[in-house]
């Protein structure tokens, strides 16, 4: 535990320049993600590919979410996370690479495209866990909700820059964003070997066989009930909001709508979510985790019943947009909670146990959303995602591990009246 002294004595997280470097590098990761993120679906509906195998293509690039978590955060918490952030990056420019060349020549082999999809998503998991366990090693624990703030908007804002220069550059050439891509890693790389800190956290006990790390992650958040619930309830959000990003490639084309339109509206989430990571300090100030949970439910499943009836792309870009600012206001505060409750030397497991459980609901999201668009058209299908939105509402407001919720760190400000740096 750190003395008043000690407080006084911490740098503003300003002058922080391993953090600093952390975060642009992991800004640029992260926007290079965005850019192919829509790219690849893309690929094959221009050329004239249904919408399900799409659908697959986006399963299969989030399919990571599924199969790698649990594994890559027992790695995580067993390795030096900054060389495995290294490798990832090295891995990501490799797999992103060998796509250019065919792309150059006009041709596409779908077993590559899949492969590629899968390869960049399996590396991003483990390089997303190494990064999140790693700032509560660079940042001392006061300024942590201001680090993760930060770290949210930052996110947002490669989402905001990545997704629309990614499907706004195809228009110019399938290559293109993928170049893009490949520059933003080897920026991540630079600033990567650039910090001089360490990332890794001291283990109390000799780390057990991979197995056993594992169940140690599971059980740990399987007992905090009321945890358990918030990442079941977040399961069902995030597999919709995929849902309904895919809804508007189809949506887009059938209304005769510019390709590059559909990344400026995602990226207006991305907007949306920078400003609520931006001002989630300020909530969380005033309510606790629980109550941010149901309000933004409850505005998620509004905003999408408000979608399907919508003919103009302004207004539907601005309900994305509003979508977006508050999982960035719920996203700051639910990430602090779980560093705040969990031990550092199983950061990377139990992160990787709450990512497998709302995170994998996105690859779910698109392996559901083809077959729906093949039996209804794509309004149809977002007025049935907010019908099951709202229905996700109700189990929240209604479910006794959130309602019965005692914990100071689930029904009190997670923030401090004032932060600095």
């Amino acid at each position: 535990m750190t003395t008043a002294d000690e407080r006084t004595a911490v740098k503003p997280l300003r002058r922080n320049r391993d953090f600093g470097l952390l975060w642009v590098g992991a800004g640029f990761s992260y926007l290079g993600s965005r850019v192919t993120a829509l790219v690849y679906p893309m690929l094959l509906l221009w050329a004239g590919g249904s919408t399900l195998a799409a659908g697959l293509l986006g399963f299969t690039a989030l399919l990571p979410q599924l199969l790698v978590q649990l594994p890559a955060g027992a790695f995580v918490d067993r390795r030096d996370r900054r060389k495995l952030m290294i490798v990832c990056e090295l891995g990501i420019v490799l797999a992103v690479g060998s796509l250019v060349v065919p792309l150059l020549a006009d041709r596409i082999w779908l077993p590559h495209l899949f492969a590629v999809a899968f390869v960049e998503g399996s590396l991003q998991v483990v390089y997303q866990l190494a990064e999140r366990s790693a700032v509560p090693q660079l940042v001392p624990r006061e300024q942590l909700p201001a680090a993760y703030s930060g770290n949210e908007a930052r996110t947002r804002a490669a989402s905001m820059l990545g997704q629309p220069a990614g499907t706004g550059l195809f228009a110019v050439g399938a290559p293109v964003p993928l170049l893009l891509a490949i520059g933003t890693r080897v920026v991540a790389l630079a600033s990567l070997l650039g910090i001089r800190g360490s990332f890794d956290a001291r283990r109390s006990t000799a780390p057990a066989a991979i197995l056993a790390d594992i169940r140690d992650g599971i059980g740990w958040l399987w007992r905090r009930r009321f945890l358990r619930a918030v990442l079941l309830v977040l399961a069902g959000t995030n597999m919709i909001y995929q849902m309904l990003v895919f809804a508007m490639l189809p949506l887009f084309e059938e209304q005769g709508w510019s390709s590059g339109l559909v990344g400026v509206v995602v990226g207006a989430s991305s907007v949306g979510g920078l400003l609520g990571a931006l001002t989630a300090t300020l909530w969380m100030r005033v309510w606790g985790l629980r109550r941010i949970l149901i309000g933004a439910t409850a505005v998620w499943a509004l905003v999408t019943v408000l979608v399907a009836p919508t003919h103009n792309v302004v207004l539907i870009g601005a309900l994305f947009a509003a979508s977006g600012y508050v999982g960035g206001a719920f996203n700051v505060p639910a990430l602090v909670y779980v560093m705040h409750i969990t031990p550092p030397e199983m950061q990377g497991r139990v992160g990787s146990v709450a990512n497998l459980v709302s995170y994998g609901a996105m690859a779910l999201g698109w392996a559901v959303e083809g077959p729906l668009l093949e039996a209804m058209t794509p309004r149809q299908s977002i007025i049935t995602m907010g019908a099951g939105l709202l229905l996700i509402t109700l189990i929240a407001v209604l479910s006794p591990a959130i309602r019965r919720a005692v914990h100071p760190a689930e029904t009190k400000p997670l923030a401090p009246a004032a932060s600095k740096g």
